[in-house]
Parts: C-alpha cells; sequence; structure tokens
C-alpha cells in the first residue's frame, strides 16, 4: 500500500511538473494583456488577479468539472466524458481560452500515446479535447486520488500564471515563490468547495479575464501565445 501510495505521488508530480511538455509555459491567459495595459503592476496587483481567479473561475468551472471527468473515466462513461468536456469548453469566454484548452489537452494525449496509451490516438486531434479531459483520464490510469488531482491541477494552474508574471510585471524570484507560497495555502480549501459544488452551482463568469483575453488575441507584439 505504501509503495503505491508514493508511486502516485510521484505520478503527480510529474503530471503537474512544468517540464511536461504540453506547452503550458506558451500561454498567460490574459495576464499578458492585463499587464500591458496596467492593471497588473505589482506583486499585490497579481495576488489579487489571481486570487480572483482561482475563486471565481477554478473553484466553480475548472476543478468541479475536472472531480466530474475523473467520475466519468473511472466509471468508464464515455458519454459522460464527452458531455462534460463539451461544458468545459462551452464555459471558455474567448478562443484563445479555448484555443489553449484543446492544443495542450492534444499535447498531453500526444505525449500519453508516446508512453504506449494506445487509447490516446482518437484524442489527439479531436476537436473537443481539453487538458482537464485529458489530465483526468491521466490521473485515473495512474492511480492518483481524485482530490490530489484537484490540487495538482490547481497547483500546476498556479505556478504557471505566477511564472508568467515573473516575466510580465516584472517579478523577482523571491517575490514570485512568496506569491506561491501564500497563494497555495488556499488551493485545499478551494477543492474541498470545488468538491461540494452541485451540477446547478457550477459556472461563472470572470469579466477581467475574457476582456483581457480577448485583447490579447488581437495585441500587436506579445510574448505568449494566443
Amino acid at each position: 500500500m505504501r509503495m503505491g501510495t508514493e508511486l502516485s505521488l510521484m505520478r503527480l508530480m510529474q503530471l503537474v511538473s512544468p517540464g511536461l511538455p504540453i506547452g503550458m509555459y506558451s500561454y498567460s491567459q490574459g495576464l499578458e494583456r492585463a499587464v500591458d495595459d496596467g492593471w497588473v503592476t505589482s506583486a499585490e496587483h497579481t495576488q489579487v488577479w489571481l486570487q480572483g481567479i482561482l475563486t471565481q473561475s477554478l473553484t466553480h468551472i475548472d476543478l468541479p468539472i475536472l472531480a466530474r471527468l475523473y467520475v466519468a473515466w473511472t466509471r468508464g462513461a464515455d458519454d459522460e466524458v464527452s458531455y462534460w468536456t463539451q461544458q468545459l469548453l462551452a464555459y471558455r469566454e474567448t478562443a484563445e481560452l479555448r484555443t489553449e484548452d484543446r492544443q495542450t489537452g492534444q499535447a498531453l494525449a500526444r505525449l500519453l500515446e508516446g508512453l504506449g496509451d494506445t487509447n490516446m490516438q482518437p484524442w489527439v486531434r479531436a476537436p473537443n479535447t481539453t487538458l482537464a479531459t485529458m489530465f483526468s483520464y491521466t490521473a485515473v490510469q495512474w492511480q492518483i486520488a481524485q482530490q490530489q488531482t484537484l490540487l495538482g491541477y490547481a497547483w500546476g494552474w498556479l505556478e504557471n500564471q505566477i511564472l508568467c508574471a515573473v516575466k510580465l510585471v516584472p517579478l523577482g524570484q523571491v517575490a514570485g515563490q512568496r506569491l506561491l507560497y501564500e497563494l497555495a495555502g488556499s488551493l485545499p480549501c478551494i477543492v474541498e468547495e470545488a468538491l461540494s459544488l452541485q451540477d446547478a452551482e457550477l459556472g461563472g463568469s470572470t469579466f477581467s479575464l475574457a476582456l483581457a483575453s480577448s485583447r490579447h488575441e488581437m495585441q500587436y507584439s506579445r510574448l505568449f501565445r494566443s
């Protein structure tokens, strides 16, 4: 039992590692535009921006849908996987966010195929692939517990956003680590809330994120993909 638990922990570490070749580092999710427009200019602004997205978007959309996808994969319910994948895409308010979801999800499917998972071939080019769909599938296959899966997903998102902020605001490495330390402390409560939500409670809008992302699609000069 202990060896199995330790192995699942290592698998989770691999799945959330920034070294995973799925291209998350290429996207800022509107943060680049928010910095360019002067909305985010300091570590304090960055913390408010990220905390807002965590509580409004990840808590009520990404994480609860990730939990439902995890259950669907566990049950082998392909119709539920398709339903919740489509729901997640429907919540994406810009073409940029939908494209990011599709491309990172396809990249993860391609990686799994390279690791010998023959079930991934249809997902490599499927237009409705999302990162959460492939992340939850991987977690089930690698026997990572559901709650740990949600924590890992949220941690990976947060770490990537802070790395973006370090480059864009810019922030020093110590300031970035301080932000990661402080914001990560809220993740267990966020995951607990996400797991408690009923289907009718899912959804919401993060207007500033949607506006920044849509403006980033037309930004003349940028470091991150659109």
